[in-house]
This record gives structure tokens, C-alpha cells and sequence, in this order.
């Protein structure tokens, strides 16, 4: 018996050919911007104040807004991403 293992296939190539790593920048950057803009809105009270007063412990609310604005630019950019991927691997099938 030999324990030779057959060696795995390089798996960049299809990683490059759905442009992944240009796919996730543009969700980062789209997430991002989405995040600041949403941020800027509600700290900066844009469209005037927003009715009702709260109470947000610990970290005020521009503590609690900021994090809301990461999980915000992050949900977006997995999205973004995911979608231009999608986009990717459709049109990379067409073509084969």
C-alpha cells in the first residue's frame, strides 16, 4: 500500500477567472460609503431631529450608530460582492 496522495488542483485560477478579490473591493467600497452616508444622516441629524428621545447606555448614541454603520457596510459589501460574483460566474459560463 502507498500513501501517496494525489496533489489537490490549484483552485486561484477560478478565484481569478469570477474576478473575486476586484469584487470584494467594490462591495467594501460600496458597503463603506453606503455606512458613512447612513451614519452622517443620523448623527448629524440631516433631515432634522428624529422624533422621540432614547436612552443609549455605555456608549452613547454615537457609539451605538457607528456600530450599526459597520454591520450596515458589512451585510453591503458581503452583498455587492456576492452579487457581482453571481454576475461573474454567468457570464463566465456563457462563454464556455
Amino acid at each position: 500500500m502507498t500513501d501517496d496522495v494525489p496533489e489537490r488542483p490549484p483552485t486561484g485560477g477560478l478565484v481569478q477567472a469570477l474576478d473575486v478579490p476586484r469584487n470584494a473591493a467594490i462591495g467594501a467600497a460600496v458597503g463603506l460609503a453606503l455606512a458613512v452616508v447612513a451614519y452622517l444622516f443620523r448623527v448629524l441629524e440631516l433631515f432634522g431631529p428624529f422624533a422621540g428621545t432614547r436612552e443609549y447606555p455605555i456608549l452613547g448614541p454615537e457609539g451605538w450608530f457607528l456600530l450599526l454603520a459597520f454591520v450596515l457596510a458589512s451585510a453591503t459589501a458581503l452583498l455587492v460582492a456576492t452579487v457581482l460574483t453571481l454576475v461573474s460566474a454567468y457570464r463566465l459560463s456563457k462563454t464556455l
